[in-house]
């Protein structure tokens, strides 16, 4: 096994606890749960609504991914939380499945919970998979 590599991203979204935006070893790549939050204004009002959240969360992985070199058709696994699971459930999957083609979506899970930082209404992280022969 390799030794991981920490990857903290240029121009990526404000880290809101003390994490790398990434950690690589062997190929894989482990992206932090990312928040709706906007990188070039950190301190903004989070967008409102889950659908606006959920597009910000997604945009913000792919800037974490862009900056090791990957995008999402990389991505093999997603967790995302939701807060108000029941009322959000079906207006996150219509946006999340927007950004998949339809034959190529991550495996998934979706856990509802409490509260999430900076009181968004989601949060996702991901695992995604370097290409063979690809460096890092």
């Amino acid at each position: 096994m390799t030794d991981p590599i920490f990857h903290m991203i240029t121009g990526g979204p404000r880290p809101v606890a003390p994490f790398s935006h990434a950690v690589e070893a062997d190929g894989w790549v482990l992206l932090t749960g990312q928040m709706p939050t906007d990188p070039t204004a950190p301190d903004a009002p989070l967008p409102d609504g889950v659908v606006a959240q959920t597009r910000a969360v997604m945009r913000n992985l792919e800037i974490v991914l862009k900056g090791v070199g990957l995008d999402l058709s990389h991505v093999v696994q997603m967790r995302a939380y939701l807060t108000e699971f029941e009322r959000d459930y079906a207006a996150f999957n219509e946006t999340y499945q927007s950004f998949f083609p339809a034959d190529r979506r991550p495996a998934r899970t979706t856990v509802g919970v409490t509260a999430l930082a900076v009181g968004a209404l989601v949060e996702i992280d991901c695992v995604a998979r370097r290409p063979a022969g690809a460096a890092p």
